[in-house]
């Protein structure tokens, strides 16, 4: 971080007085968490908030997050409905002016909350802040940036999958906006924050946007918007439908149902020739039966 930088964000921390609340949900994500906590605490925000809801985790979550309960306003470890009744739950109990949430393998730039309760500061017609980030691999490799475009209403938001997305850990809104909108809807488990900004817009909160780059989310295997790509696309659509924006994803429905009309084609031929029978059994002479692939019930859906 440069001197400037550092610089900036000690002033910035000055002027602001506004309590902010972030909500860390989790659930088995050892690897990651820590970075996630250090990430917050490390802000040096004034009057920070910090809560953690933590789904039962089965791995060694807990002891992690026990090593900075101290610097916590609160955290519970207990069988959850999943990742949105875990923010309602941490949402539930936040005094906060100023809201959001950064799941646990993602984290904060330097400075980040500071610079998003600056932004809200100067725009008081302003219920919600969206700043630039970026997908990272787990070498640090950068993967997708995307900064928000300059407005950001309900056409954009249909336009989700079509580049009108922004990544939820730069954002942050405020209490107003989420006692005009929330809770969140327990039901959808992927797309819940662009359902949020939706009924947000569709209510008249106004987004202000920044270029600076506020977060990180890490890219690995059991990443929800990794592992399960296809569904949050088909999640993203259903949402956008419910709010009136048939018309916008309709096409991008189509094509995934092309897709796999295809697949399934190519499929039944190479299932028809002699010699895809011929090693199928051969494979199921050496190949013990699969127990099922972790991606048939996500794991989201599990606690």
């Amino acid at each position: 971080m440069s001197a400037r930088r550092s610089v900036r964000i000690t002033l910035l921390y000055k002027m602001n007085t506004s309590r902010l609340t972030v909500v860390t949900p989790s659930f088995n994500q050892g690897p990651y968490i820590e970075k996630t906590l250090d990430s917050v605490l490390s802000q040096g925000y004034p009057d920070l908030e910090y809560i953690v809801i933590d789904g039962g985790s089965t791995d060694n979550s807990v002891d992690i997050i026990r090593k900075y309960e101290k610097h916590l306003t609160y955290w519970v470890s207990e069988k959850d409905r999943g990742q949105s009744h875990a923010l309602n739950k941490g949402l539930s109990r936040a005094t906060g002016d100023i809201l959001t949430w950064l799941n646990s393998d993602d984290w904060y730039l330097p400075g980040a909350l500071a610079e998003m309760a600056d932004m809200l500061q100067r725009n008081p017609e302003a219920g919600m802040v969206v700043g630039a980030g970026r997908n990272v691999d787990v070498k640090g490799r950068e993967t997708y940036f995307k900064a928000p475009t300059s407005t950001i209403d309900v056409e954009s938001l249909y336009r989700w999958s079509l580049g009108g997305n922004f990544l939820q850990p730069s954002s942050a809104f405020r209490r107003s906006a989420w006692e005009l909108a929330g809770p969140l809807d327990e039901n959808v488990h992927i797309a819940m924050d662009l359902d949020l900004w939706l009924r947000m817009a569709k209510k008249g909160v106004k987004f202000v946007t920044t270029n600076t780059v506020l977060s990180e989310a890490l890219v690995h295997p059991d990443a929800k918007t990794t592992a399960f790509q296809e569904l949050m696309a088909l999640d993203c659509s259903i949402v956008v439908i419910r709010h009136g924006g048939e018309g916008v994803v309709r096409p991008i429905l189509e094509q995934m149902i092309n897709n796999y009309v295809d697949v399934k084609a190519r499929y039944r031929e190479m299932a028809a020739n002699p010699i895809t029978r011929w090693t199928h059994k051969i494979a199921k002479r050496l190949v013990p039966p699969s127990k099922g692939s972790s991606k048939q019930q996500p794991s989201w859906l599990q606690h």
